[in-house]
């Protein structure tokens, strides 16, 4: 789900682990929209408000809008600096560090964020912002631009653009890839959904607690992904002992 990179990644690779991502964004989207009324996965609708408050010479409010964007380039920018650092010496463990910043992210808001809400509201949005931004960015590293969990404007045009396609392409190949291209984006459209719906539920019940389940999830994948390495490094151990 993790470990394969670019090119060695296939569709099952790619729908794990858009399934598990995107579940993650989703209920991070809807506990920080309830919360603190900000979008803490996408920055498109933050820096419309940043203009709005620039023409209005409200300038404090302009660079709270500012801070949402910076946090999730800040994330984006992290998450592929830690993956360079590591690429060169880990390759299949490229994804751990960034990974574990957002886990532990997410156990710190759902920790101190009730309390937050009512002293630094903002912290919330910018720390869960730059936990997306990592996310993003790790899951676009890893997929080769495949595969993107956090926000779904690009990924309803895309899937509007390839729906369209099948009108036209009668070649086999060419079906086989667009079915599988939808199928792809269906699948991340649909787990952001259900993790916005589950998010909602909990979140009604114990607050932004609820981000304890995204962090267990996100970390549940990662040691799934772990096992299942280790397993196939063992398997060819004693392959190659034969």
């Amino acid at each position: 789900m993790f470990k394969h990179l670019g090119k060695k990644r296939n569709l099952k690779h790619n729908l794990k682990i858009a399934s598990l991502l995107s579940f993650v964004a989703g209920m991070v989207n809807v506990a920080g929209f309830f919360s603190v009324q900000t979008l803490t996965t996408n920055v498109t609708g933050h820096f419309a408000f940043f203009v709005d408050e620039i023409f209005k010479l409200d300038f404090f409010t302009a660079f709270i809008y500012f801070g949402y964007i910076f946090f999730f380039f800040l994330g984006s920018f992290s998450s592929s600096f830690l993956m360079e650092l590591v690429v060169r010496r880990r390759e299949n463990i490229v994804h751990l560090i960034p990974a574990s910043i957002e886990i532990g992210i997410l156990f710190f808001i759902a920790t101190f964020g009730d309390d937050l809400i009512a002293t630094f509201p903002n912290l919330i949005s910018f720390t869960l912002l730059y936990a997306m931004g990592l996310q993003n960015s790790f899951v676009t590293r890893i997929s080769n631009s495949i595969v993107r969990t956090t926000h779904l404007t690009g990924l309803f045009t895309d899937l509007g653009i390839e729906l369209s396609q099948l009108f036209f392409y009668w070649e086999q190949n060419k079906k086989a890839e667009l079915f599988s291209s939808i199928k792809l984006r269906i699948t991340i459209i649909s787990f952001f959904f259900i993790g916005g719906i589950i998010g909602g539920v909990f979140y009604s019940r114990i607050g932004l607690q609820v981000l304890f389940l995204g962090g267990f999830v996100l970390l549940g994948g990662l040691i799934y992904d772990n096992i299942k390495l280790n397993l196939i490094l063992l398997k060819r151990k004693f392959k190659n002992r034969k």
